[in-house]
């Protein structure tokens, strides 16, 4: 069996911006390999319906699945709000799935608790939706 130390980190969003993404993980995990898959061809997918993010976001995981990826990093808004739990399901316990809303609601809710806050994001009103929905559970 592959030593899961060994495989690499998914990354994927649908263009470059998740590039940032990428670059902060290889800062603080410089000994780990990544792999990143930026959806060009869809992009933006602020303006797409949650069932067709779905479907380019299963598209993708099965990608980096096939590559061994040990985890797999959701380096967007819009593919976070309409896919996370889909995947983290699809994946089941073979890979870790991880997206980026949580942890920005957890700064949120810890670092700037009682504070008005701003959220810039394409289109679309999913994550919106979605990041309001957790903040509320928060507090």
């Amino acid at each position: 069996m592959e030593n899961k130390e060994k495989k690499p980190i998914g990354i994927f969003d649908s263009g470059i911006g998740g590039l940032t993404v990428a670059h902060a993980i290889k800062t603080l995990l410089p000994n780990e390999d990544l792999i990143y898959f930026g959806d060009t061809a869809h992009l933006p997918y602020g303006d797409k319906s949650e069932a067709a993010i779905q479907v380019y976001s299963i598209k993708i995981a099965d990608i980096l699945l096939k590559k061994g990826c040990k985890v797999i990093v959701i380096a967007c808004n819009s593919a976070s709000s309409a896919s996370y739990e889909l995947l983290k399901e699809y994946v089941r316990t073979d890979t870790h799935v991880i997206n980026v809303i949580d942890p920005m609601v957890e700064l949120v809710t810890g670092e700037f608790k009682g504070k008005q806050i701003g959220l810039i994001g394409a289109g679309g009103f999913a994550p919106r939706t979605c990041f309001v929905s957790l903040l509320s559970l928060r507090e």
